[in-house]
Protein backbone atom coordinates (compact mmCIF):
# COMPACT_ATOMS: atom_id res chain seq x y z
CA UNK A 1 0.00 0.00 0.00
CA UNK A 2 1.64 3.35 -0.94
CA UNK A 3 2.50 6.11 1.94
CA UNK A 4 0.20 8.76 2.12
CA UNK A 5 1.34 12.14 0.97
CA UNK A 6 2.60 13.71 4.13
CA UNK A 7 1.64 17.66 4.94
CA UNK A 8 4.34 19.75 3.83
CA UNK A 9 3.26 23.26 4.53
CA UNK A 10 5.18 25.43 7.08
CA UNK A 11 2.05 26.17 8.37
CA UNK A 12 -0.27 23.94 10.43
CA UNK A 13 -3.15 22.54 9.16
CA UNK A 14 -5.90 24.37 10.90
CA UNK A 15 -8.70 21.78 11.79
CA UNK A 16 -12.62 23.05 12.83
CA UNK A 17 -14.16 20.04 15.27
CA UNK A 18 -17.84 19.69 15.59
CA UNK A 19 -18.66 16.91 18.05
CA UNK A 20 -21.71 17.48 20.43
CA UNK A 21 -20.20 15.09 23.50
CA UNK A 22 -18.23 17.50 25.39
CA UNK A 23 -15.80 15.19 26.57
CA UNK A 24 -15.25 13.52 23.35
CA UNK A 25 -14.70 16.82 22.15
CA UNK A 26 -12.08 17.96 24.48
CA UNK A 27 -10.75 14.65 23.98
CA UNK A 28 -10.30 14.42 20.24
CA UNK A 29 -8.99 18.64 20.19
CA UNK A 30 -6.29 17.61 23.09
CA UNK A 31 -5.10 14.86 20.94
CA UNK A 32 -4.91 16.33 17.77
CA UNK A 33 -3.62 19.69 18.91
CA UNK A 34 -0.33 17.36 20.25
CA UNK A 35 0.18 16.95 16.53
CA UNK A 36 3.47 19.38 15.71
CA UNK A 37 1.44 19.91 12.43
CA UNK A 38 -2.23 20.22 13.85
CA UNK A 39 -3.89 23.42 14.97
CA UNK A 40 -7.52 22.75 16.34
CA UNK A 41 -9.05 26.66 15.54
CA UNK A 42 -12.59 25.81 16.26
CA UNK A 43 -14.98 23.96 18.09
CA UNK A 44 -18.31 23.54 17.99
CA UNK A 45 -21.52 21.19 19.59
CA UNK A 46 -23.91 21.96 16.91
CA UNK A 47 -24.35 21.48 13.58
CA UNK A 48 -25.97 25.27 13.17
CA UNK A 49 -23.16 26.38 14.59
CA UNK A 50 -20.58 24.66 11.86
CA UNK A 51 -21.08 27.22 8.41
CA UNK A 52 -20.55 30.24 10.75
CA UNK A 53 -17.95 28.36 12.58
CA UNK A 54 -15.78 27.55 9.59
CA UNK A 55 -16.39 31.56 7.70
CA UNK A 56 -15.07 33.06 10.80
CA UNK A 57 -11.96 30.45 11.39
CA UNK A 58 -11.71 29.23 8.06
CA UNK A 59 -10.19 26.08 8.56
CA UNK A 60 -8.18 23.52 6.06
CA UNK A 61 -10.25 20.85 7.00
CA UNK A 62 -13.26 20.18 9.25
CA UNK A 63 -13.82 17.31 11.39
CA UNK A 64 -17.68 16.39 11.60
CA UNK A 65 -19.76 14.24 13.88
CA UNK A 66 -22.87 13.34 12.18
CA UNK A 67 -25.78 13.13 14.88
CA UNK A 68 -25.69 16.88 16.01
CA UNK A 69 -28.09 18.93 17.40
CA UNK A 70 -30.15 21.55 15.19
CA UNK A 71 -28.78 20.15 11.73
CA UNK A 72 -26.48 16.28 10.99
CA UNK A 73 -23.32 16.58 10.04
CA UNK A 74 -24.00 15.68 6.40
CA UNK A 75 -26.49 18.85 5.86
CA UNK A 76 -23.84 21.14 6.84
CA UNK A 77 -20.68 19.20 4.77
CA UNK A 78 -22.68 20.07 1.65
CA UNK A 79 -23.52 23.95 2.43
CA UNK A 80 -19.58 24.05 3.83
CA UNK A 81 -19.10 22.59 0.06
CA UNK A 82 -20.61 25.54 -1.67
CA UNK A 83 -19.37 28.51 0.92
CA UNK A 84 -16.77 27.38 2.41
CA UNK A 85 -14.82 25.35 -0.96
CA UNK A 86 -11.18 25.42 0.81
CA UNK A 87 -12.32 23.69 3.74
CA UNK A 88 -12.01 19.77 3.07
CA UNK A 89 -14.91 17.39 5.10
CA UNK A 90 -13.46 14.42 7.00
CA UNK A 91 -16.46 12.99 8.55
CA UNK A 92 -16.01 10.88 11.75
CA UNK A 93 -19.05 9.21 13.72
CA UNK A 94 -19.96 5.96 15.91
CA UNK A 95 -22.57 5.06 13.73
CA UNK A 96 -20.80 3.46 10.39
CA UNK A 97 -23.64 2.95 7.94
CA UNK A 98 -23.59 2.36 4.43
CA UNK A 99 -26.47 4.46 3.74
CA UNK A 100 -24.51 7.23 5.59
CA UNK A 101 -21.38 6.97 3.62
CA UNK A 102 -22.83 7.25 0.10
CA UNK A 103 -24.75 10.47 1.62
CA UNK A 104 -21.64 12.16 2.95
CA UNK A 105 -19.77 11.23 -0.34
CA UNK A 106 -22.85 12.94 -2.14
CA UNK A 107 -22.53 16.19 0.12
CA UNK A 108 -18.83 16.17 -1.00
CA UNK A 109 -17.10 14.98 1.72
CA UNK A 110 -13.67 13.93 1.38
CA UNK A 111 -13.64 10.96 4.31
CA UNK A 112 -15.55 8.61 6.51
CA UNK A 113 -14.50 7.26 9.60
CA UNK A 114 -15.59 5.47 12.60
CA UNK A 115 -14.97 6.68 16.33
CA UNK A 116 -12.87 3.60 16.80
CA UNK A 117 -9.50 3.86 15.61
CA UNK A 118 -6.27 5.38 17.14
CA UNK A 119 -5.75 9.13 17.05
CA UNK A 120 -2.78 8.75 14.79
CA UNK A 121 -4.86 6.83 11.83
CA UNK A 122 -7.23 10.19 12.38
CA UNK A 123 -4.40 12.47 12.25
CA UNK A 124 -2.92 11.01 9.23
CA UNK A 125 -6.46 11.02 7.38
CA UNK A 126 -6.41 14.67 8.56
CA UNK A 127 -3.27 15.15 6.27
CA UNK A 128 -4.60 13.08 3.44
CA UNK A 129 -7.65 14.61 2.92
CA UNK A 130 -5.55 17.75 2.72
CA UNK A 131 -3.76 16.19 0.36
CA UNK A 132 -6.53 15.55 -2.20
CA UNK A 133 -6.98 11.91 -1.19
CA UNK A 134 -10.29 10.69 -0.52
CA UNK A 135 -10.14 8.55 2.81
CA UNK A 136 -12.99 5.48 3.53
CA UNK A 137 -12.82 2.81 6.13
CA UNK A 138 -12.25 -0.05 3.87
CA UNK A 139 -14.95 -2.23 5.72
CA UNK A 140 -17.97 0.50 5.52
CA UNK A 141 -16.74 1.24 1.60
CA UNK A 142 -17.22 -2.29 0.97
CA UNK A 143 -20.54 -2.88 3.00
CA UNK A 144 -21.85 0.35 0.78
CA UNK A 145 -21.10 -1.18 -2.32
CA UNK A 146 -22.84 -4.08 -1.34
CA UNK A 147 -26.05 -2.53 0.20
CA UNK A 148 -26.60 -0.52 -3.41
CA UNK A 149 -28.18 2.89 -2.93
CA UNK A 150 -30.88 4.94 -0.72
CA UNK A 151 -33.87 3.41 -2.65
CA UNK A 152 -36.25 6.73 -0.32
CA UNK A 153 -36.78 10.17 -2.49
CA UNK A 154 -35.74 13.25 -1.05
CA UNK A 155 -39.47 13.81 -0.17
CA UNK A 156 -40.12 10.35 1.16
CA UNK A 157 -37.33 11.29 3.47
CA UNK A 158 -38.85 14.51 4.17
CA UNK A 159 -42.08 13.11 5.25
CA UNK A 160 -40.72 10.07 7.30
CA UNK A 161 -38.38 12.66 9.39
CA UNK A 162 -41.50 14.95 9.87
CA UNK A 163 -43.20 11.70 11.16
CA UNK A 164 -40.05 11.58 14.11
CA UNK A 165 -42.29 13.17 16.64
CA UNK A 166 -45.30 11.29 15.95
CA UNK A 167 -46.98 13.99 13.69
CA UNK A 168 -50.12 13.28 12.24
CA UNK A 169 -50.57 13.01 8.54
CA UNK A 170 -51.85 17.24 8.88
CA UNK A 171 -49.17 18.21 10.84
CA UNK A 172 -46.30 16.78 8.40
CA UNK A 173 -48.50 18.39 5.04
CA UNK A 174 -48.88 21.35 7.03
CA UNK A 175 -44.87 21.23 7.93
CA UNK A 176 -44.04 20.53 3.93
CA UNK A 177 -46.62 22.31 2.52
CA UNK A 178 -48.00 19.09 1.20
CA UNK A 179 -51.66 18.02 0.90
CA UNK A 180 -52.79 15.23 2.93
CA UNK A 181 -53.15 12.62 0.33
CA UNK A 182 -49.70 13.54 -0.99
CA UNK A 183 -48.20 12.99 2.48
CA UNK A 184 -50.20 9.75 2.56
CA UNK A 185 -48.75 8.34 -0.43
CA UNK A 186 -45.09 9.24 0.19
CA UNK A 187 -45.14 7.40 3.47
CA UNK A 188 -46.84 4.53 1.81
CA UNK A 189 -44.48 4.21 -0.65
CA UNK A 190 -41.53 4.40 2.18
CA UNK A 191 -43.03 1.83 4.10
CA UNK A 192 -43.31 -0.29 0.94
CA UNK A 193 -39.77 0.56 0.37
CA UNK A 194 -38.38 -0.36 3.37
CA UNK A 195 -40.59 -3.42 3.79
CA UNK A 196 -41.89 -2.44 7.18
CA UNK A 197 -45.08 -2.27 8.59
CA UNK A 198 -45.93 1.22 9.37
CA UNK A 199 -44.03 4.49 9.03
CA UNK A 200 -42.88 4.62 12.49
CA UNK A 201 -40.87 1.12 11.32
CA UNK A 202 -40.24 2.86 7.90
CA UNK A 203 -38.68 5.38 9.84
CA UNK A 204 -36.27 3.05 12.35
CA UNK A 205 -34.92 1.11 9.03
CA UNK A 206 -34.35 3.58 6.96
CA UNK A 207 -32.25 5.75 10.18
CA UNK A 208 -30.85 2.00 10.84
CA UNK A 209 -29.77 2.13 7.36
CA UNK A 210 -28.23 5.53 7.32
CA UNK A 211 -30.78 6.96 4.56
CA UNK A 212 -32.32 9.25 6.79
Amino acid sequence: MPREREHRSDKPIRLLLAEDQGMMRGALALLLGMEDDIEVVAQVASGDAIVAAALDHRPDVALLDIELPGRSGLDAAAELRERVPGCRVLILTTFGRPGYLRRAMEAGAAGFLVKDGPVEELAAAVRRVLAGETVVDPALAAAALSAGPNPLTGRERDVLEASADGATVADIAARLHLSESTVRNYLSSAIGKTGTRNRMEAMREARRQGWL
